[in-house]
């Protein structure tokens, strides 16, 4: 039984196995915390699966979560589903619609042909079942990268995604949630990856909006960035990295897929991230930035030899990623995280 959050650390269910919730979020109902993501369990890196559905847990003091089993399985018989094992599914949402009262889960799917897409499902429950109502989803005719779902007081929301290698986006929702409306705003634009922004991961703090993303490097960590404006659409004011204490400018080797306020705390709120590649905790940014812009630079013809020094991300073996829970400190408007090797819910106000 855990006593404390102890980030970095291999994060065990109550059951005694490792929690497999990446690239997730935290939502709060009735009392009960729900952390959900992509289970990874089956992942490899050598049998071609990329996810084995999304899975769910349920706690109520965020220490020590219960297995709530896979809210939307795979689809190993279908080849062609986005749902099919080998189908590089990332990052679920779910997010709650009063008015239909169903709850809302996009998620992103890295196509075969090199194509992002979401598909849509909703549920009455958030453990499911989970119906889905849009496949290929291809929003404001954009290749869609990695996302964050925000819903506003008055019951509107915001889809915050990248377009693929290029810049992020805010989009309106529909008010069903399942669909953009076509209104949209465009931010932190960069010609290429390690720089353009992904992981975008949105929370709202005394009536200022942030965002936290990180850079383009594949599984390999980098810095994150906050930026801060007042509206959801911005413009937003970029804050710069909020790891001040991390010299190896890896985001503390993680990446932040999901910040959330703790019900009951004044000032609380936990950056939820991924350590994808823990098993190669002695890299830094510097090291394979460099490689990075050289495979985006058209103009660039030497040898590259990425792969062989630091690996493709379909090679590794993410069943074995850990966590890292950090709760933000802010001076003034400005969110830092600090690296702490444990720390408890209860000594914050």
């Amino acid at each position: 039984m855990y006593h404390s959050i102890l980030p970095g650390k291999t994060w065990l269910d109550t059951d005694g196995k490792r929690i497999q919730a990446h690239g997730g979020s935290v939502l709060y109902r009735d009392g009960i915390y729900y952390w959900y993501g992509e289970n990874k369990e089956k992942t490899t890196g050598k049998n071609g699966i990329w996810h084995w559905g999304v899975r769910c847990y349920a706690s109520r003091d965020l220490y020590n979560w219960e297995d709530k089993g896979l809210i939307i399985p795979p689809e190993p018989e279908n080849p062609a589903s986005s749902l099919h094992p080998a189908s590089m599914m990332d990052r679920p949402h779910i997010i709650y619609n009063k008015d239909t009262k169903k709850y809302v889960c996009w998620l992103k799917i890295m196509n075969r042909d090199g194509s992002q897409t979401e598909t849509v499902l909703t549920a009455d429950h958030i453990l499911g079942p989970y119906t889905k109502v849009r496949e290929g989803l291809k929003p404001l005719n954009m290749s869609a990268g990695d996302f964050d779902l925000a819903v506003a007081p008055d019951g509107k929301a915001y889809y915050y995604f990248e377009r693929v290698h290029s810049e992020t986006i805010c989009a309106d929702l529909t008010a069903d949630y399942t669909d953009v409306t076509g209104y949209y705003s465009t931010h932190f634009p960069h010609i290429s990856p390690p720089y353009v922004r992904e992981a975008t991961a949105h929370f709202m703090r005394r009536g200022k909006h942030y965002l936290v993303t990180s850079g383009t490097t594949g599984y390999l960590p980098n810095p994150s960035e906050v930026a801060m404006a007042d509206t959801w659409h911005g413009p937003y004011a970029v804050l710069g990295n909020p790891h001040p204490g991390d010299e190896s400018r890896t985001s503390f080797h993680s990446q932040i897929s999901s910040v959330f306020q703790v019900e009951g705390k004044k000032d609380l709120y936990i950056a939820v991230a991924d350590r994808w590649v823990p098993d190669r905790m002695e890299l830094r940014y510097e090291e394979y930035a460099a490689e990075f812009e050289r495979i985006f630079d058209p103009d660039y013809d030497g040898e590259i030899k990425f792969d062989e020094k630091f690996g493709m991300d379909g090679e590794r073996d993410t069943s074995i990623a850990d966590y890292v829970w950090l709760p933000f400190r802010f001076e003034g408007d400005r969110p830092y995280l600090d690296w702490t090797d444990e720390w408890r819910i209860e000594d914050f106000d």
